[in-house]
């Protein structure tokens, strides 16, 4: 029987800001790593039911929650982040989504617009008192991060906004290109050149981390 490696998301970004952005993205699923379900860009099928929202917050909350991670940078942040998410998704839309398309791209969309109107406040607020200061490190990061891991992400957080949003969107969420577009409100080729940019960037930052 032949094992495959499966390399987790932040190995596999640095990996590939290391051999450049030539080459795009294979989007197929690896082997041995589980599926998110996540319906392709064109939504579900005429007459297809689509997921209450009781669904969605079941099956997407503590992805969400990750993802949230990435962009704030902050655990605590992260959480109320996702909470207003799914606080606008039922303002909207109610508790059932049956009007959504494609109910997990569009709570992709919401926790986006969520995590950049944090860092609007948090950059107003700097104007006016000390930097932003995250929380300290959980006692079980040690074992749970690798230093290289931590590097990745400090690098991550180096980068722009739409950078980052970009990069979390396609190696941690796994989200085609598409699918990034439609969450982010831009074009599939603003998608591509900015992770072309971004991914150039983390490598000279990785590199002057050394």
């Amino acid at each position: 029987m032949q094992l495959t490696l499966v390399l987790p998301w932040w190995a596999r970004l640095l990996r590939r800001a290391r051999t450049t952005a030539s080459t795009p993205p294979v989007e197929t699923p690896r082997a041995g790593r589980r599926l998110r379900v996540l319906r392709p860009v064109g939504g579900r099928g005429d007459g297809e039911p689509g997921p209450t929202l009781d669904d969605l917050y079941r099956a997407r909350r503590l992805d969400m929650i990750r993802l949230a991670v990435f962009l704030v940078d902050d655990l605590h942040t992260a959480e109320d982040v996702v909470q207003d998410a799914f606080a606008a998704v039922c303002r909207r839309h109610g508790s059932r989504l049956d009007s959504l398309q494609d109910a997990h791209a569009y709570l992709h969309t919401a926790v986006v617009n969520a995590a950049r109107s944090v860092l609007r406040r948090r950059r107003t607020a700097r104007a006016y008192t000390p930097p932003y200061q995250g929380p300290g490190a959980p006692v079980d990061e040690p074992l749970l991060l690798a230093e290289e891991h931590r590097q990745v992400l400090d690098a991550l957080a180096r980068l722009t906004p739409r950078q980052r949003e970009v990069l979390v969107l396609r190696y941690w969420s796994e989200l085609t290109e598409a699918q990034i577009a439609e969450a982010l409100g831009v074009s599939r080729g603003t998608v591509k050149s900015t992770a072309s940019r971004a991914l150039v960037t983390l490598e000279k930052l990785l590199e002057a981390a050394r």
